[in-house]
């Protein structure tokens, strides 16, 4: 039996029968030892890939396929990348299991179509982004709110080759949680010094992304 219960699988395999156009990889990085949900992981990309020819899955070994982990840029695991029309920067650190199950599915949708779901205005402004942006957006699977932070950091991510967009499930990497003091969920990192509490509208979201992208203000004395 999968992580995906029968019921959901038959629905799952309709609706992406209707919306995928091209196909999509899934490329999960995993470890032979001391990894907790990489199994899990790789099992529900594995999972998905049957319901469709148009998903395939590549399975590689953070420490044995160094080449590829840094192609994609992995530094941890589990991990799954997301590869469509061309490849995007964008990752799942942990499983995507609970809400976050359902950005991965917009996610195979809209790398499929070649095309993200942004107002026309949002799009024309990240095409001005000429400088590298990473965004961590910190999640747990029982958050209601991440998914929509999530989505939309893949999002500019898909739209805009500079920018490098993350989800973090924090229970399995409380280091990073530790690290960049989130007490609360969502909580979106950009360029490690902004920050962004909560789910945003896509305009404050696009607003912090370009304040990112500009040189720091001087300082004097």
């Amino acid at each position: 039996m999968g992580l995906l219960p029968e019921s959901h699988m038959k629905h799952l395999k309709a609706d992406l029968s209707q919306k995928l156009v091209n196909p999509v990889t899934l490329v999960v990085f995993t470890q032979e030892y001391e990894c907790d949900y990489c199994r899990e992981a790789r099992e529900l990309a594995q999972q998905l890939a049957s319901l469709t020819d148009k998903i395939r899955v590549e399975v590689y070994d953070l420490l044995k396929d160094k080449e590829k982990a840094l192609e994609f840029g992995v530094d941890k695991v589990p991990a799954i990348a997301v590869v469509g029309t061309k490849k995007f920067n964008v990752k799942f650190y942990g499983i995507p299991a609970g809400y976050e199950f359902n950005t991965l599915v917009k996610d195979i949708v809209q790398a499929s179509r070649g095309e993200v779901d942004i107002s026309s205005e949002t799009r024309e402004a990240l095409a001005t982004v000429s400088k590298p942006v990473h965004i961590k957006v910190f999640v747990t699977p029982t958050c209601p709110y991440c998914p929509g932070a999530v989505s939309l950091a893949h999002q500019f991510a898909m739209e805009n080759p500079n920018i490098t967009a993350d989800m973090i499930e924090i229970s399995e990497f409380p280091q990073l949680a530790l690290k960049y003091n989130v007490m609360g969920v969502p909580k979106t990192v950009i360029n490690e010094t902004i920050e962004l509490l909560g789910l945003q509208p896509e305009e404050e979201f696009l607003r912090k992304v370009q304040v990112a992208t500009k040189p720091p203000s001087p300082t004097y004395g």
